[in-house]
């Protein structure tokens, strides 16, 4: 049994999570998280707020999840987000042509055509998992849900792939209603929903998963980052486009001042949400040296992105493994919603000096219209005020029309009205760096890193910022006058904020068992001197210590240890004797 396994097996033995609609015999790629993964992955999402959007005075906002096709029309999904598929001749099972070259030990581009694909399946050998059959040839297939919003078959809709362009549409909303702050930071955190062929990974590949993203919007005449002297110096692994075009496998580590003075990577704003990226996945317990950068390269990236680094961890079944994605997507998400929608989401630049400039609108006749479309004056009239006068005077310009409610109106139903302006600001198309963190994949890592086996028992030494439950109280026995204390100290807890796990069955080490397994930091023992003296033990997780402390100053350790203290560090500092 690997150690996947084993975390898995741990993770439904003991609530963190397991596949769904088991009593039907599943569905693939769809999981529930249990009363302890809810915890842990709310957790996780408290210290990324912390540190990617409070620390940076960012926006958060939540949008649907299901779109009009016209918005993944503007995106470029419907014509890009695809995957190659394959059939099995002999099952009629379906799986991915990519996933199955890498099973067989082949690393390839996603951006190969098919025939290569087919080429290196048949040269290979690669047969079905399932029952050794033959491929059929590779095709395409559309990895977004389709459906319908509402009764009516032609509004095709689909559940949104990324959050993304959930903060692309409502740039304009969020930037004019905060006073035109800018660079701005719009983040968001919600589900994500792909079609995938064969998910055939527990929880690192799966149909339906929650994400955490931010569009950095920014001048892109303007390349200075507020944030990247504080992190130049810090040190990052990057398996960039040179080593990858020379087939190199292994990462070079480097500052982020060198990468960026190389450039390899060539935005201070995505060099700078690398670093905090390493820093963050640090803090949930995986160590620096087992995260990497791989460099997504040209026809591997997606359609949208200038530049594109995954930030992968080593996973002991599945190798190196996407967690966050950090794309530099250029102002191509912004430009084509402007193209697709009509509207101006331009943000605003202040000019060095004020400047002159003729201005053109194009005011609408009203008697006119009347006379030529009579009682439809007014749907007319209410579609035009819809747009500003400048943008009629541009489509008249253009076009030598403008249409609206179903018909053409010419020059001759506008006043054209030329003045001349002293403007300070022009309007400009922002550009975007993106930070995303795939959650699931996320709480996976850090399940499979906290993951200890000591002798025959088994620990979870999460970071206690992210247990699911920071302390345990047990009484001794359950002798009256210990569970009427540890009642007392329980509800205490309870009503200070922290998650607390009581128990007073079985044997005291049976109990210490079963909370280092969920991963509880400290354990507090009420016993009989308890009764005496009002002290309590604490035990640590990890090294199994105990200290005798104080009942009052237990909330007081705790804290300590939440803060980032250790375990023994805190107790020391408190002046503890260990027992």
């Amino acid at each position: 049994m690997d150690k996947a396994e084993k975390v898995m097996n741990l993770a439904m033995r003991r609530g963190f999570f397991w596949p769904a609609y088991e009593i039907y015999g599943g569905v693939a790629g769809t999981l529930v998280w249990g009363p302890y993964g809810v915890l842990v992955k709310n957790k996780v999402i408290d210290l990324w707020r912390r540190m990617f959007i409070y620390n940076h005075g960012f926006l958060e906002i939540q949008a649907p999840s299901i779109a009009p096709r016209i918005v993944f029309e503007a995106s470029g999904h419907v014509d890009s987000f695809r995957d190659v598929m394959v059939t099995c001749e002999s099952c009629g099972r379906k799986y991915r042509a990519d996933t199955l070259l890498e099973e067989a030990g082949l690393e390839v581009s996603e951006a190969l055509p098919l025939e290569e694909f087919d080429r290196l399946i048949l040269e290979n050998d690669v047969r079905c998992p399932s029952c050794g059959g033959r491929f059929s040839k590779s095709t395409y297939f559309i990895t977004m849900f389709r459906t319908t919003i509402g009764p009516y078959s032609d509004a095709e809709g689909f559940l949104r792939p990324e959050t993304a362009q959930n903060m692309f549409v409502e740039f304009r909303r969020v930037y004019e209603d905060f006073r035109r702050v800018f660079p701005i930071g719009i983040a968001q955190i919600g589900r994500g929903f792909r079609n995938e062929i064969s998910p055939r990974q527990g929880p690192i590949r799966l149909r339906e998963f929650d994400m955490m993203e931010i569009e950095f919007f920014f001048d892109p005449r303007d390349d200075s980052c507020p944030y990247f002297d504080d992190v130049r110096d810090e040190e990052i692994n990057l398996l960039h486009e040179e080593l990858l075009r020379s087939g190199g496998s292994e990462y070079e580590t480097m500052t982020l001042d060198e990468a960026f003075s190389r450039g390899i990577i060539k935005n201070k704003y995505l060099g700078y949400f690398m670093v905090l990226a390493v820093k963050f996945l640090e803090k949930l317990g995986i160590p620096r040296e087992n995260q990497r950068f791989r460099e997504k390269l040209e026809g591997e990236r997606a359609h949208y992105a200038v530049q594109t680094f995954d930030q992968e961890v080593k996973l002991d079944r599945w190798g190196w493994v996407e967690v966050s994605g950090h794309a530099n997507r250029s102002d191509y998400d912004i430009s084509r919603h402007i193209k697709f929608s009509g509207k101006e989401l331009f943000a605003f630049r202040r000019l060095s000096s004020p400047k002159k400039v003729l201005v053109k609108e194009a005011i609408p006749r009203p008697r006119v219209i009347r006379e030529a479309f009579g009682d439809k004056i007014g749907v007319i009239m209410r579609e035009l005020s819809k747009y500003k006068p400048i943008e009629i005077y541009e489509a008249l310009d253009k076009d030598g029309f403008i249409e609206v409610a179903g018909v053409r109106l010419g020059s001759e139903f506008f006043d054209v009205k030329v003045e001349e302006k002293v403007v300070e600001v022009e309007p400009f198309v922002p550009h975007v760096v993106e930070p995303s963190f795939g959650l699931d994949r996320i709480v996976y890592a850090v399940l499979e890193y906290a993951f200890r086996e000591v002798g025959d028992r088994v620990v979870l030494s999460l970071p206690p910022i992210i247990a699911p439950v920071e302390a345990a109280v047990f009484p001794l026995t359950r002798d009256s006058g210990l569970v009427e204390l540890a009642g007392m100290v329980y509800r205490d807890l309870k009503d200070s904020g922290y998650m607390v796990y009581y128990d007073d069955s079985d044997s005291i080490g049976r109990r210490y068992a079963r909370v280092d397994e969920i991963g509880v930091p400290i354990a507090i023992t009420i016993d009989y001197r308890s009764l005496e003296d009002d002290t309590v033990t604490v035990r640590d997780r990890d090294s199994w210590r105990q200290y005798r402390i104080k009942r009052i100053d237990v909330k007081t350790f705790i804290d300590l240890v939440l803060s980032g203290s250790g375990f023994v560090e805190a107790a020391e500092s408190m002046g503890l004797e260990p027992l």
